[in-house]
């Protein structure tokens, strides 16, 4: 029933005198005021049911935030990585020493094919030119302080060593080209781009 309805309570009695039969009804509203209505049960269960899952959801929210903590409590913290530009790679510096001008530069002789020995004649040529070649890089002021290396075989001379300019380069080769038996130079000279 609901909190403000009442509810009617009839009763009927006979009663019966010698003269007559007379019936009385008597009414009674009857006011229940025994506790909560029905709409108020439902109520009650609905705000119930809205507040454990509030605290189920606020106990589930909570538990991986605690997790998360601990994690990061044990974990290092992380570290800062700072990349930087890579270096420009430059080339290697090579350096090389003029042979003492009391020592002949080697020479390497292979004989021929055929079993047959060198003439002497052609090795005493390259020598002849070899040290000549030395003599004039070593006169030269300038080329002489850039360690450059020259080695005649058949009168072919190579030249090895590093320049600062494509000129001086230029200036060794012809230096050594000017010498008395030269037949080719093969420069090998490596120019240093600063």
């Amino acid at each position: 029933m609901a909190f403000d309805e009442e509810a009617a309570k009839r009763s009927r009695v006979v009663v019966e005198t010698p003269t007559e039969r007379r019936e009385v009804v008597h009414s009674q509203s009857v006011r229940d005021n025994s506790g909560i209505s029905a709409g108020m049960v439902g109520v009650l269960v609905v705000v119930a049911i809205a507040l454990i899952t509030m605290l189920v959801l606020f106990w589930i929210s909570s538990q991986p935030v605690t997790d998360n903590a601990n994690i990061a409590a044990t974990q290092p913290p992380p570290t800062t990585v700072v990349q930087q530009p890579a270096p420009v790679q430059q080339p290697p510096v090579i350096i090389q020493q003029p042979a003492p001008a009391t020592q002949p530069a080697p020479i390497v002789v292979t004989p021929p094919a055929g079993g047959a020995t060198a003439p002497t004649e052609s090795v005493n040529m390259d020598s002849t030119i070899q040290t000549a070649v030395d003599k004039k890089i070593s006169d030269d002021p300038e080329i002489s302080t850039l360690g450059i290396t020259a080695s005649v075989i058949d009168g072919k001379a190579t030249l090895i060593g590093t320049v600062k300019t494509e000129a001086l380069k230029t200036q060794v080769e012809r230096l050594v080209k000017s010498v008395k038996g030269v037949k080719a130079v093969d420069n090998q000279i490596i120019v240093l781009a600063e």
